[in-house]
């Protein structure tokens, strides 16, 4: 019956590795588990209030982490059972009969995750000692890919408040009130900027869904709260006599729409089903912001 422990073990260790490729490799993808973990923190952080929302974010990256060397621990040590301790050696003073097998098991797989060597317990089965270093190379390999994971999330965050800052400054100046006056060409290309800039932060939502769940404090820099102002801008251009104008009005619109399409299909699960304004102000209540709007000042946070 040993086999079974190995199979199981084996599938362990290969729903790990499919959930790094998927979170770090794929380029739409993510982890189904990876998701679950997120969320969870999310979810956990929720109940403690705005204080708990700010470190949401990187609650949810260490919970996706710990997930992925969870699996690869798990996995190894059911591989590992069935060869404890007959097919293992101990340094003298060490005895395993006073330790159950799978406390054994799951030692010598954390050590062996770690890339530590103690070597105070070793395989001496020609079969563990064949296949007993994958897990050291799978260790180092899932410490780059969580580094690599970690550079790639946080540029895009960064992204995301350059562009939440941007709009917060346009609604500042009152751009609403003259974008109809403003000249078609500087109208057009200012409302062109923006959709550029949130197409980007819309791939790098699909490309690192975790991203969502970092939060900021200051309400200029949450595109939760900034982005129906864009949405504004938005509709307001479309009313424009120039045809130009109009246009850059419709490809914006179009990008949030496609923006709130993606918050609703992977974030929200029934929450904010509706029209583009409640997506979005679901978005802004889930930050804990309130969404800035024609005629208002910039948003302050919501406790």
């Amino acid at each position: 019956m040993s086999w079974i422990w190995t199979v199981a073990g084996v599938v362990l260790i290969a729903i790990g590795l499919n959930e790094v490729f998927h979170t770090v490799l794929h380029p739409t993808g993510r982890g189904r588990f990876s998701h679950y973990a997120a969320s969870a923190a999310w979810w956990l952080s929720s109940r403690l209030g705005r204080s708990g929302r700010t470190v949401a974010g990187p609650l949810a990256a260490v919970a996706v982490v710990t997930v992925w060397a969870a699996f690869q621990v798990a996995g190894w040590t059911l591989v590992y059972l069935p060869h404890v301790p007959d097919g293992f050696a101990f340094n003298p003073g060490i005895r395993p009969d006073d330790y159950p097998a799978v406390v054994e098991a799951f030692y010598f797989s954390m050590v062996s995750m770690s890339t530590l060597g103690l070597g105070d317990m070793y395989p001496i089965d020609p079969w563990l000692r064949v296949f007993a270093p994958f897990q050291s190379l799978i260790g180092f390999a899932l410490l780059t890919a969580s580094v690599a994971w970690f550079l790639e999330l946080y540029p895009g965050l960064g992204r995301r408040r350059a562009l939440a800052l941007r709009i917060s400054l346009i609604q500042q100046a009152d751009t609403a009130g003259h974008l109809l006056n403003m000249e078609s060409a500087i109208s057009s290309g200012l409302l062109d900027s923006i959709t550029a800039d949130l197409a980007q932060v819309r791939v790098d939502l699909w490309q690192n869904a975790e991203s969502y769940y970092f939060t900021e404090d200051d309400p200029e820099a949450s595109l939760a709260a900034q982005l129906p102002y864009a949405l504004h801008l938005a509709r307001l251009a479309r009313r424009s006599s120039d045809r130009t104008v109009r246009n850059s009005g419709q490809m914006l619109e179009e990008a949030v729409d496609d923006f709130a399409g993606v918050l609703r299909g992977q974030f929200f699960r029934g929450d904010g089903d509706g029209d583009t304004n409640e997506i979005l102000r679901e978005y802004a209540r889930q930050h804990r912001q309130r969404p800035v709007t024609t005629g208002e000042a910039t948003g302050s946070a919501v406790e």
